[in-house]
């Protein structure tokens, strides 16, 4: 496998220098710190993530306050108490995205993480507490006990919440490729994910960065070269 040090320089190289590329690098998160985050912004933050699925993002960012009093700013507790009514005249309002399998996701979602809040003392201190190094065990569990939760979608959830976590995109497949992986163009089996873990696994402890840098150099470092301009709008995402 290509050393991480070679891949950075090439990633510096192509946006213009490692001073750059610093600045297209968000802040470290901190994993420890989402035991403070309460249950209704982690299923706010699911459904934005399921909502902004194949669709275009900032749209559903636009019309997000909408969201937030339809869905009775998320508390998984009150939307559990509300009948089967409620959920249906949400397929007619025109405050949110009127999809009803993901509305539907909504509500299913506030029972995954009521169940889960309940045995950890909150959904945050369940995600504080999981092992930093199995992300990919992290997504299994999301797109099996959630809804609407594998794959890309439970990858960027991790990341909005402030999980130090890897998006596993077309160009950083890409990288890893060329970097030596043996995974699918379109990584999405249990082996492919295992093997970006255990490489993304080695890459941290050769260089002590965080997985989200790891994951944004390896996007950085190959593919379409945008502009950092364009990119420095996303950092923190």
């Amino acid at each position: 496998m290509t050393r991480f040090e070679e891949i950075r320089a090439r990633a510096a190289r192509r946006k213009g220098g490692e001073a750059v590329l610093a600045t297209l690098l968000p802040v470290a998160p901190d994993n420890a710190a989402l035991a403070d985050v309460p249950d209704h912004r982690v299923l706010s933050a699911m459904a934005a993530r399921v909502f902004s699925a194949g669709f275009v993002w900032r749209a559903i960012e636009q019309k997000w306050p909408g969201f937030e009093e339809a869905f009775l700013g998320f508390e998984p507790k009150r939307l559990l108490f509300q009948p089967d009514e409620f959920w249906e005249g949400l397929a007619s309002d025109t405050r949110i995205v009127r999809n009803p399998q993901k509305i539907r996701s909504v509500r299913e979602n506030a029972v995954f993480v009521d169940r889960v809040s309940v045995g950890h003392g909150g959904f945050g201190r369940f995600l504080a507490t999981w092992p930093a190094d199995d992300q990919a065990g992290l997504v299994a569990l999301l797109g099996k006990q959630g809804s609407r939760l594998g794959g890309a979608t439970g990858q960027y959830f991790l990341r909005w919440i402030g999980f130090d976590a890897y998006v596993v995109s077309p160009d950083m497949a890409a990288a890893l490729r060329d970097a030596g992986l043996s995974i699918a163009e379109t990584p999405t089996s249990k082996k492919d994910l295992a093997a970006i873990q255990a490489q993304l696994n080695a890459w941290r402890a050769e260089t002590g960065l965080p997985y989200v840098h790891l994951s944004r150099i390896l996007a950085m470092s190959i593919g379409e070269n945008r502009a950092a301009e364009d990119l420095r709008a996303y950092v923190g995402e």
